[in-house]
């Protein structure tokens, strides 16, 4: 998405010379500006997803949702081998997720968790809040049946909405993930955007 990033932010964060130059004699603290920023990263995707704990960052969404794929695998004792991905996800998204699964052997599945999600064969369902087509939907009865069989929920989330829409972490989920593009970072001929994968 186009974004604007106000004055205040881009000279007070984004520029702040407090973490890109010297203020000691012996050395440069960029290294210490850098491990702020990233505090600071950490803290509000967690605020805004509801989550405890999130990493610090990912080259994207669609590689978030691939290591989330991945963490739920190794995560659940589920017998199944299915990775349920909803349709109203990012295609970027599914076809990253799609790629990874195939060598690891990772059945994917597409399409409407309402009608076509079988707890019982899937492991982890991957759900777009809100879809990439706008859609706002009450996401706790799907994740509730996954839940019910066993399995695992992964929500992917805009952070930008997560001011407004209840965040994953409230909805049951057990994993977010995410950009942070929306946040103001320039548009980049497709990325990296610095995704996110919270839990």
């Amino acid at each position: 998405h186009g974004t604007h990033t106000p004055g205040v932010i881009l000279r007070n964060v984004l520029e702040n010379p407090a973490w890109y130059t010297a203020y000691t004699p012996y050395q440069p603290e960029i290294s210490q500006g850098r491990l702020e920023a990233l505090l600071n990263f950490q803290t509000m995707v967690c605020d805004l997803t509801g989550m405890e704990i999130t990493n610090a960052s990912m080259l994207d969404e669609g590689t978030a949702a691939a290591e989330a794929m991945t963490l739920a695998r190794r995560s659940t004792r589920h017998p199944g081998n299915v990775f349920f991905v909803d349709a109203e996800c990012h295609p970027q998204t599914i076809a990253v997720v799609a790629a990874r699964a195939e060598p690891l052997g990772l059945d994917v599945v597409v399409g409407d968790p309402a009608t076509d999600l079988s707890p019982a064969d899937a492991y982890a369902v991957l759900l777009q809040h809100p879809g990439t087509s706008g859609v706002v939907r009450d996401l706790r009865p799907v994740v509730d049946a996954v839940h019910g069989a066993g399995g695992l929920a992964v929500v992917a989330t805009d952070l930008l909405a997560c001011t407004l829409l209840v965040p994953p972490g409230e909805l049951g989920a057990d994993a977010a993930v995410g950009s942070s593009q929306r946040f103001g970072v320039p548009m980049g001929f497709g990325g990296p955007h610095a995704g996110f994968l919270a839990t």
